[in-house]
C-alpha cells in the first residue's frame, strides 16, 4: 500500500476551554502572516460535530475538528509525499504535531488550549488506497507499530481501527501514559537521529 493522502488528529485536552469560532480569526492572522501558504477559511461551526474551522492551503488542510464529538486539530495531507511510508508517516505526525504546537503557542489564545498526547488518530483520506477493512490495518500494521514506538518513546501503546465500514480507514493509537506535544516532538526527534 502506496500511503497518500494522511490525516492525523490530535485530540484538545480541555475541549470547551476556547470557542470553535475564536479560530476563524486565528486562521485569517495565519493567512495575513504568510505569502500565499494558506489562501482561505472555511466555518462549518454550525455543523454538530462536523468539520469545525478548516484552513485550506495547496498541500494541506488543517481544522480544528469536531467529527465524532471530539475537539482536535486534524492535518489533512492533500499533495502526495514522496518517501517509504514509514517516512511519510513520520512527516505527517511530525507536521501535525507541529501545527498543535503553533496553536498551543498562539497569543490569541494565551495558553487555553492544549492537545493530549496520549491519543492520536490515523486516518487515510481514500477510500481505493485503503478501504475501510482488516486488510488495510495487516498492510499498515508494521509501519504504525514502528511509529508508535517512535512517538511514545518506548512506552507501551495500543491501535484499534474504527470497525465501521462506512467511514474512512483509521486507526487509533493510544497510550496510558501522559504526553505533551512538545514531548512527542522530542520522541520523534530523537528517533529519527539515532
Amino acid at each position: 500500500m502506496d500511503l497518500q493522502k494522511i490525516n492525523v488528529k490530535f485530540f484538545v485536552a480541555e475541549p470547551n476551554g476556547v470557542p470553535l469560532t475564536a479560530f476563524i480569526d486565528i486562521f485569517h492572522a495565519w493567512i495575513q502572516a504568510t505569502d500565499g501558504t494558506y489562501y482561505d477559511v472555511a466555518d462549518y461551526s454550525h455543523m454538530r460535530a462536523g468539520p469545525g474551522i478548516v484552513l485550506i492551503a495547496h498541500e494541506v488542510n488543517i481544522s480544528i475538528d469536531e467529527a465524532g464529538g471530539q475537539r482536535g486539530l486534524l492535518y489533512n495531507r492533500k499533495q502526495p509525499l514522496q518517501g517509504s511510508n514509514q517516512e511519510k508517516l513520520l512527516r505527517a505526525f511530525r507536521d501535525a504535531l507541529e501545527y498543535c504546537r503553533k496553536v498551543e503557542e498562539e497569543p490569541a489564545l494565551k495558553g487555553k488550549i492544549h492537545f493530549s498526547g496520549s491519543e492520536a488518530l490515523f486516518l487515510i483520506n481514500d477510500r481505493l488506497i485503503a478501504p475501510n477493512a482488516d486488510e488495510s490495518l495487516r498492510a499498515v500494521r508494521p509501519e504504525l507499530e514502528q511509529l508508535g514506538r517512535c512517538l511514545y518513546g518506548g512506552a507501551d501503546f495500543s491501535l484499534a481501527r474504527d470497525g465501521d465500514s462506512r467511514r474512512r480507514f483509521s486507526v487509533l493509537l493510544k497510550t496510558p501514559a501522559p504526553f505533551s506535544v512538545e514531548r512527542l516532538l522530542k520522541n520523534m526527534e530523537a528517533a529519527t537521529d539515532a
